[in-house]
C-alpha cells in the first residue's frame, strides 16, 4: 500500500527526516536510503509517496519513497565486486608469503590483519547506524583506518556489506588512501626502509 505526505524535517548531516502523512497519524521516519532517487537532496515540504516497512528494531519507517511527479524505480541489488575482494585477499596473501620468505617482519602482517578486521567491524557498525538513523561514523575516520593499513578490510566490507560502495567521492578518496598505503609499504620493503623494518622485528 502506498501513502503520501509532506517532508516536515530533514537532517542532512544524519541523512534522515520525518514525513507527515496526508491521511493523518504519527510522523513517519525516513532515511535517505529509502528514496528511489538518491541524487536529489530532500527538502522541507517535498511531497513524497512511500510504502511502510519495519527496521531491524521493529519500528515503522518509510520505504520505496518517490518525490511528487517521479515514478518508482525498482532498485536491483548489484553483485559483489570480485575485483575489490580478490585484490584484498591477494594483497594479504602476498604479505603472508613475504613473511614466510623473511622479506617482511611478522609484526607488520599482524598489524594489517588486525587493522583490516577492525575496519570491517567499523563498516558493519556504521551500516547498522545508517539503517537505524543513528549518529554515523565520520568518513574521515573510515579513510584514516584505510590509510594506516585497514584498506583490505574496508574493500571487502564495501562489497560484502554493500556499504559505502556507491558514493563516487568516497570511493575516489578510498582508492587514494590505498595507493598511499601501498606506496609506503613498497618503500618499507626497499633498501631505504630496511632499517625501519629491522626495528619492527
Amino acid at each position: 500500500m502506498r501513502f503520501k505526505g509532506k517532508l516536515l524535517q530533514w537532517h542532512d548531516d544524519k541523512a534522515f527526516g520525518f514525513i507527515k502523512p496526508n491521511s493523518g497519524g504519527e510522523d513517519v521516519f525516513i532515511h535517505k536510503t529509502a528514496f528511489s532517487n538518491r541524487q536529489r537532496i530532500p527538502k522541507i515540504n517535498d511531497v513524497i509517496t512511500f510504502s511502510i516497512t519495519k527496521d531491524n528494531q521493529g519500528r515503522y519507517c518509510a520505504d520505496k519513497a518517490t518525490y511528487s511527479g517521479e515514478k518508482l524505480i525498482k532498485r536491483q541489488a548489484k553483485g559483489v565486486s570480485k575485483f575489490s575482494v580478490y585484490l584484498s585477499v591477494s594483497f594479504l596473501g602476498l604479505l603472508i608469503l613475504a613473511v614466510i620468505t623473511n622479506h617482511m617482519p611478522g609484526n607488520l602482517l599482524i598489524a594489517y590483519l588486525v587493522l583490516s578486521s577492525v575496519t570491517f567491524i567499523v563498516y558493519a557498525l556504521d551500516k547498522s547506524k545508517a539503517q537505524r538513523g543513528a549518529w554515523r561514523t565520520a568518513e574521515s575516520a573510515l579513510h584514516l583506518l584505510a590509510l594506516v593499513g585497514g584498506w583490505p578490510g574496508a574493500a571487502i566490507a564495501q562489497q560484502i556489506l554493500r556499504h559505502k560502495s556507491k558514493k563516487r567521492d568516497f570511493r575516489i578518496m578510498f582508492w587514494f588512501t590505498v595507493i598511499i598505503n601501498c606506496t609506503a609499504l613498497i618503500w618499507l620493503m626497499s633498501a631505504q626502509g630496511a632499517q625501519l623494518l629491522l626495528m619492527l622485528k
